[in-house]
């Protein structure tokens, strides 16, 4: 069993990860804002299976790749805090678009489509693959159990916590485009703030030691 505090900070990640935008959320808002709620509710549905799929797939994977690869844990750790610079710089690179500004004119589909077109945008979603990847073996250590079932209990935490911001997002999209539209200085805090956190996790990541 994972440490609770070790949990937290863990949590506190995927927060971060998950209000950082990337095609999982520039999709929910789309279908949220042009085609309503119901739409982007069928959507977060296909995003959530999408990432029960990378849960499994990312447990058995790090079970082999931990004990089978030397040196694995430090290269995951690197790929990983490269990845968090890389996401800071996205979030305050000159001119980035603001993603609650979604075209208009984007065709209704059905809900079998959003549905599937929700569960692929997921799981061909780089940003979660490299998180599952990179965080994961920060967190997990032999003594406290099996890899497995240690890499399903961050990977239910982080699913659980991905739906409760999405699913709040698909509910309050269309409210917090027009509370970005009346104060785009807002944006800019939201930028620079969420930059700075990934700016924090990457150089804690970094100076962790190996399991």
């Amino acid at each position: 069993m994972i440490p609770i505090h070790d949990l937290f900070f863990f949590a506190l990640a995927a927060f971060v990860l998950v209000i950082s935008p990337g095609p999982n959320m520039i999709y929910l808002i789309s279908r949220s804002i042009t085609q309503g709620k119901k739409a982007g509710l069928t959507s977060l549905a296909g995003v959530v299976c999408g990432f029960l799929f990378h849960i499994v797939m990312v447990s058995f994977g790090l079970t082999a790749v931990l004990f089978a690869v030397p040196y694995a844990y430090i290269v995951l750790k690197t790929l990983g805090t490269i990845y968090l610079l890389y996401l800071a710089y996205q979030a305050i690179k000159p001119n980035s678009k603001n993603i609650f500004e979604v075209d208009q004119n984007i065709s209704i589909d059905k809900p079998a489509k959003l549905f599937t077109v929700g569960f692929f945008t997921n799981v061909l979603n780089p940003k979660v693959a490299v998180f599952y990847l990179s965080f994961f073996p920060q967190f997990i250590k032999p003594e406290y159990g099996s890899i497995f079932t240690q890499s399903l209990e961050l990977g239910i935490i982080q699913t659980f916590i991905s739906f409760t911001i999405n699913f709040i997002i698909v509910l309050t999209a269309a409210k917090i485009a027009l509370f970005f539209a009346k104060n785009p200085i807002w944006i800019k805090v939201q930028k620079w703030f969420m930059a700075s956190v990934l700016v924090f996790l990457a150089v804690k990541m970094a100076i962790s030691k190996a399991k």
